[in-house]
């Protein structure tokens, strides 16, 4: 376990240290073999051979004990840093005295040791240990003066070795702090650039729009939630096996820029996107940033604020509608009854009697619309649920045919009893409206799609005009001179609000069709 003392110093110090004493060892062995291939000529005689083995010994002993302390980490780093120095100052000293003194040229390998402590350590421990290698050299040259192996003229050489020793340390000393400085001006702008990356991050995350970026070869390289919302999935890997219909927009625009995307639809969730495809390179063959804008939450936005500006006119204008209202029709019928016998007055009341009837009904559908968010979903067995509703239609239309029924018996949903019943009644009425009503021309069918159920109401009639099955849905809309045009609008709002899908399929060769996918809302599946 490491001390106190060394909790001031990362993990790269120990491992700087860790390589200096591994160099130690290395620097022994390479001396050693020198000395050895040159059979000790530089040595004066067998005991100069005898004292460099053991300093070379010691020292290299020395060196198995440091890197014992350097995995434990004891004793601290600045004082195994100054041991291992004055040891290799010793030891080069040492090796100069034995080799002849300041002119064997040994002596300068003080210098990459004194650099190499330089760049791992701290403070002014660099000035230590250099003042430690000049305290050795001047000691060393005296002892040869003192011998009578040098004169007094001969200290300008170590003198200036000690010059050169400081320096080298100083210099080590500022590049090490330089490269601290820059380590630390590194570890902020990283610090700064991953800030910047969550910051992007999280904008791009709250984008309304899909957004994906794909690369030149087609892989998408990112993407972020709302286009996984709209596309019912994650879009991972090659953009043609994760969205075909995109893939092939985005082939066609970089075949010409130029050319404005057209609208696609979404296999999954059934989703109106209008994509915009934006180059991130010199051309269109590159990167490409794509925005998927969903056009169907836009016109549930429109028609929200539009339907939010009806719903305030209505509840103001319903009560003086329907009193008026009701004084006509009340005249209406008091004057049929005063003109039995005139056949003009009886056409006329009965004009302003359907008229009457057909406002009523009006102003009845448009509160409905106030009313289309008191949910309360329960478990419902369609096949049998089915079964009730067919028999009350057909009792209350009086319909003597067979309406055909096909459903699981384990068909088992989530809604509104009063909304389901509201809805199939619409479109049953619709349907047997404008059917061949014959038996089997009235088609109730129950099936499974993926993890979704579906209820197809069909009828052997004629299918919705091409031009109209774009606004078959919108308020207000109808083909029919009698109908106020918001039966089909409250049904589908009536789903949604059920966490379903209302949609028409057009089907040429089996007649109208109008299919209720359970389970979901907005392209979000909401499991049954």
């Amino acid at each position: 376990m490491p001390n106190s003392s060394s909790a001031f110093h990362t993990e790269m110090h120990w491992r700087s240290l860790a390589l200096l004493n591994a160099f130690r060892l290395l620097s022994n062995i390479g001396i050693f073999c020198s000395v050895l291939w040159l059979a000790y000529k530089p040595l004066n005689d067998v005991s100069s051979w005898y004292s460099f083995l053991a300093l070379a010994g010691v020292d290299s002993f020395l060196a198995l004990l440091f890197a014992l302390g350097i995995r434990h980490r004891r004793p601290g780093f600045e004082i195994q840093l100054s041991i291992q120095v004055a040891t290799d100052v010793l030891f080069i000293v040492g090796l100069m005295h034995l080799f002849g003194g300041l002119r064997s040229g040994i002596g300068t390998l003080l210098l990459p040791y004194l650099a190499a402590a330089g760049l791992i350590s701290r403070g002014r421990m660099t000035l230590f240990h250099a003042a430690m290698a000049s305290i050795a050299l001047l000691s060393e040259q005296t002892w040869q003066i003192w011998q009578g192996n040098a004169s007094a003229s001969d200290y300008l050489p170590p003198a200036l070795l000690c010059v050169a020793s400081f320096a080298v340390a100083w210099l080590a000393h500022r590049l090490a702090r330089f490269a601290q400085a820059s380590e630390a001006l590194a570890e902020q702008r990283g610090v700064d650039l991953a800030n910047l990356g969550q910051l992007n991050q999280r904008i791009l995350q709250d984008v309304s729009d899909g957004v994906l970026v794909v690369d030149a070869n087609g892989v998408i390289r990112q993407c972020n939630e709302q286009a996984i919302r709209l596309a019912g999935m994650r879009p991972e890997g090659v953009l043609l096996h994760a969205m075909p219909v995109i893939a092939v927009a985005l082939a066609r625009w970089r075949s010409n820029p130029s050319e404005s995307p057209n609208l696609i639809t979404t296999a999954l969730t059934r989703k109106t996107l209008r994509p915009r495809f934006i180059s991130l390179s010199n051309n269109s063959h590159g990167n490409v940033l794509i925005y998927l804008e969903d056009l169907d939450k836009l016109r549930r936005e429109a028609q929200q604020l539009k339907l939010a500006a009806l719903g305030r006119l209505t509840a103001n204008l319903a009560h003086e509608i329907r009193n008026p209202l009701s004084a006509i029709t009340h005249a209406a019928q008091l004057l049929g009854e005063e003109a039995e016998d005139n056949a003009l007055i009886r056409r006329l009341t009965r004009i302003i009697d359907d008229n009457g009837q057909r406002l009523e009904r009006m102003v009845k559908d448009v509160l409905e619309l106030n009313r289309r968010d008191r949910v309360q979903m329960t478990q419902i067995k369609l096949a049998d649920w089915l079964a009730v509703f067919i028999e009350q239609f057909s009792m209350q239309e009086e319909i003597h045919v067979e309406l055909a029924l096909e459903c699981p018996a384990h068909a088992e949903i989530r809604f509104d009893p009063g909304h389901l019943h509201q809805v199939m009644w619409n479109l049953s009425r619709n349907g047997w409206r404008y059917c061949e009503k014959r038996a089997g021309s009235l088609s109730f069918k129950v099936w499974r799609e993926n993890e979704h159920w579906v209820l197809d109401v069909r009828n052997d009639g004629p299918p919705v005009a091409a031009d109209a099955q774009t606004q078959l849905f919108e308020p207000f809309f109808t083909t029919e001179t009698k109908g106020t045009g918001l039966g089909l609008y409250i049904a589908r709002e009536i789903c949604a609000a059920n966490g379903s899908v209302l949609e028409y399929v057009a089907s040429p060769e089996t007649g109208t069709c109008f299919r209720i996918v359970f389970g979901y809302t907005y392209g979000q599946k909401n499991l049954i």
